[in-house]
């Protein structure tokens, strides 16, 4: 776990009103839950099953998810477009993860899309802006984020596309953006711990 490793090296200093969901593939959720050790980290899965325990093979169950991780996106962007994920299969997976006990990250691309009840928390993450360097305005965010908070209920809305180490702290300073939701800027380990530092 190279990447465990090198956060360790460099791990900033951490608040205590800042909950950090690392969010990995299915594959490795055990190793990384195994090298964590003291780090401060929730640990989340990328995806989970529509379906309960049972013959639906390369499936994992909300059930096996929540034997590793306390967390799951569900609804992100390349789902919906890659494997044709409907607003149906959706709200299947988030019955199986609620039912299992798994706490759940709800992307969505705007602030008309249909949230499904029980959410605990929602990303706003722009089709446009995912993998292209790329955001959506700080402020324009905030108003997705206050209208998405408003239809929905759900109290903790963060942003997600393209956040950096530099531009995440002009996110959160926002009144109604509770967090980042960061994707490529995770992937590296010094970026990464760059990125909490500022956004604190």
């Amino acid at each position: 776990m190279r990447w465990i490793q090198d956060f360790k090296e460099r791990a900033p200093h951490y608040s205590e009103f800042m909950t950090i969901v690392l969010c990995v593939p299915f594959t490795l959720l055990y190793s990384v839950k195994e090298a964590i050790g003291t780090l401060p980290f929730v640990l989340g899965a990328q995806n989970v099953s529509p379906y309960p325990d049972g013959a639906q093979t390369g499936e994992e169950s909300a059930r096996m998810v929540k034997e590793l991780a306390d967390w799951v996106i569900i609804g992100h962007s390349e789902r919906r477009k890659n494997f044709s994920e409907t607003d149906a299969v959706l709200a299947e997976k988030v019955k199986q993860a609620k039912e299992a006990g798994l706490k759940i990250i709800y992307c969505v691309s705007d602030d008309q899309m249909t949230i499904p009840q029980g959410i605990d928390v929602v990303a706003y993450e722009p089709v446009w802006a995912i993998g292209t360097g790329k955001t959506d305005t700080p402020e324009n965010a905030n108003t997705v984020i206050t209208n998405i908070k408003a239809k929905s209920q759900v109290l903790t809305v963060l942003y997600g596309g393209s956040i950096t180490a530099d531009s995440a702290a002009s996110f959160v300073r926002q009144p109604n953006i509770d967090g980042v939701l960061a994707g490529g800027a995770s992937l590296n380990a010094e970026k990464f711990a760059a990125l909490i530092t500022k956004v604190q």
